[in-house]
């Protein structure tokens, strides 16, 4: 329309530039109480400036066309014309791809930084309370590591080259293998003998990759949690395993009405598959094959094991699922049984019994333990890897919203197909990723409020200030402060500024009329003054700017600051080490209770399994 026309002849340039200048972005998540008060003040400089603008540009209108124009229809068409403008100046700076990641991949902002490394402390936490040593190995691994377990996807999938040694290697797909090499450079490969006491019980958190499709919580670069025990040949070795899935679950708040863990055994699915008649060089490519049923369900499955390769009997294949769909390890004897009708101490059903009997000791010992709650037993978890050859086991969502959160199980022969005869070797262990459990804990809302870590922020008002700021910044450090030293002078409210975006519940002023009394200008922001409603404000002598918590405490007790507490004797130092690897007391054990009843009872460090009041 004409008025439209006549407004957007009268706005320059200059002013849909101001116009985005003034304009302040909303936060992309919830703000900490400090950034809420910047913002509040940016808002209100922006509500400013923006009216003063607006009224600039409605005299502009009225003295070229006489037409009065309503303020609301400048702002309008300011926003329009600044999105325009934004849209033109990024048209003109095109964006490289290489700007992103490559596909599949993630970059890991301060932000997302945080979260990563809070998740590997919480992953690391459990790993060292149940005495578990950490070790590391290359990303880069020889190919013939994974070429020698046949039958397995993850050949197709890997990262692989050949170096300018003309050597095939490829970044690792998974952990197990580097695991295997690793132990049996500690081994006699000619006699098999382990030249370190047993059981190993390592741990480790790798980066590994894979090129696969890509979907919520699958990247093709992961990072994975690894739990493992070498030569333990009973299934107290996979419980111990499972009690630290469990024991990570409760220490998130992760409950087992949230998640579960769904339990099997290769040796009973080959018991199954034996009484079907399938040939036992079949055995692995029928794992790989039942190991794709959530995915495409039993008819689909049928299919593939009546279709080539395995063609296996239409009968063969109704007694193999007739079995995976059993609930309990009574069902799956039962229907063995039946089907062979074969006395159960014939000398023919041992190893059946044995696979049985196994099955059954991990659920009762688990129930001992206090994490039986979590435990399903699912005659259709194989794990698709074929290296397994008894118990396996997966953690899964109860709410089916997401794929498999970890997986484990039994690998007695892997050590063998890589050393040699003479190296038979039990091992279990699990992979934990870390993407899926991340989108868990954002549905359920206990993703955690991770702050930048900072303490003070130091300002120097002027360049002549700026080495005795470097100086306060020392001195706090060195006391165990976590310190961002502005770099160049700031002046008050860019001080406060700089400490909201970093978090910091403390300024320290290096003004010259303090530093010429030898003093320091320190504010609190949380502690508000009943005086005056400013933060709390000292002045503190360098010497004392170690007991920077007690100092602020005494003073908040002495003015009666609300909430405020009387200190108790300081620490020797700031920081504290303890046997587990962090700060505080272990993480608690899980507890039972006599009646089987469970809730999560969160303490200081460590939420634990524990007796509710009732049962329900």
């Amino acid at each position: 329309d004409a008025s439209k026309a006549q407004l957007e002849a009268v706005i320059e340039e200059a002013d849909v530039r101001a116009w985005r200048e003034l304009t302040v972005a909303n936060p992309k998540s919830e703000p900490t109480p400090e950034e809420k008060d910047a913002l509040r003040a940016k808002k209100e400089a922006e509500k400013k400036g923006k009216a003063k603008l607006v009224d600039s540009i409605a005299a502009k209108v009225t003295k070229a066309t006489t037409v009065i124009i309503k303020k609301d229809k400048i702002k309008k068409t300011l926003d329009a014309l600044a999105q325009a403008q934004r849209e033109a100046d990024e048209a003109v700076a095109a964006r490289p791809p290489w700007l992103d990641p490559p596909s599949g991949t993630r970059d890991f902002y301060p932000k997302e930084m945080r979260l990563r490394n809070w998740l590997f402390g919480e992953m690391r936490a459990v790993a060292l309370a149940y005495a578990f040593k950490e070790y590391d190995a290359p990303v880069l691994e020889h190919v013939e590591l994974y070429e020698r377990k046949a039958g397995e996807e993850i050949t197709q999938q890997m990262y692989d080259f050949v170096d300018k040694e003309k050597t095939r290697v490829t970044l690792r797909p998974e952990m197990t293998p580097s695991l295997a090499r690793m132990v049996l450079n500690l081994t006699n490969l000619a006699t098999g003998e382990v030249r370190t006491p047993l059981p190993l019980k390592w741990f480790s958190i790798p980066q590994c990759w894979r090129f696969e499709a890509t979907q919520r919580g699958r990247k093709r670069e992961h990072y994975q949690w690894n739990m493992d025990i070498v030569g333990e040949w009973s299934v107290t070795a996979e419980v111990e395993l499972l009690g630290a899935i469990c024991a990570f679950f409760a220490k998130l708040g992760v409950g087992p009405d949230v998640v579960g863990v769904r339990v099997n055994s290769r040796k009973v699915l080959d018991a199954v598959v034996a009484a079907a008649g399938v040939p036992r060089s079949k055995f692995a490519q029928v794992c790989v094959v039942v190991d794709k049923i959530d995915k495409i369900g039993g008819s689909a499955v049928k299919e593939m094991l009546c279709a080539e390769p395995l063609q296996l009997p239409d009968s063969a294949a109704d007694s193999i699922l007739q079995c995976l769909a059993a609930k309990t390890v009574d069902d799956v004897r039962a229907i063995l049984m039946k089907h062979d009708g074969v006395a159960s101490g014939d000398a023919n059903t041992a190893t059946r019994d044995q696979a049985l009997t196994e099955m059954q000791d991990v659920f009762d010992l688990a129930e001992a333990a206090g994490f039986g709650a979590y435990l399903d037993f699912d005659a259709s978890v194989v794990r698709g890897l074929a290296y397994y050859t008894g118990v396996v086991f997966e953690a899964f969502d109860r709410r089916g919203e997401l794929r498999a959160i970890c997986g484990g199980g039994r690998y007695d022969r892997l050590l063998e197909l890589y050393g040699g005869d003479k190296c038979t070797i039990p091992c279990c262990g699990f992979g934990f990723g870390d993407c899926v459990i991340v989108e868990l804990l954002k549905d359920l809302g206990k993703l955690p409020e991770l702050p930048a870590g900072v303490d003070v922020v130091v300002a120097p008002f002027s360049e002549a200030d700026v080495p005795h700021a470097f100086r306060v910044a020392s001195t706090l450090r060195a006391a165990g402060f976590a310190v961002d030293l502005a770099l160049e002078a700031r002046k008050a409210r860019q001080a406060f500024d700089l400490a909201n975006r970093a978090g910091a519940r403390r300024v320290a002023f290096v003004a010259p009329d303090e530093w010429a009394q030898g003093l320091v200008r320190v504010k609190d922001m949380l502690l508000k003054d009943p005086e005056t409603g400013e933060g709390l404000q000292l002045d503190v002598p360098l010497a004392s700017l170690p007991d920077l918590d007690r100092l602020f405490a005494d003073e908040a007790v002495s003015k009666k600051v609300p909430g405020a507490a009387s200190p108790p004797p300081p620490p020797p130092s700031k920081t504290t080490t303890t046997t587990n690897g962090g700060a505080g007391p272990p993480p608690a054990p899980l507890t039972s209770s006599d009646d089987g009843a469970w809730q999560l009872q969160p303490t200081a460090k460590f939420a634990v399994l524990g007796p509710s009041a009732s049962t329900s």
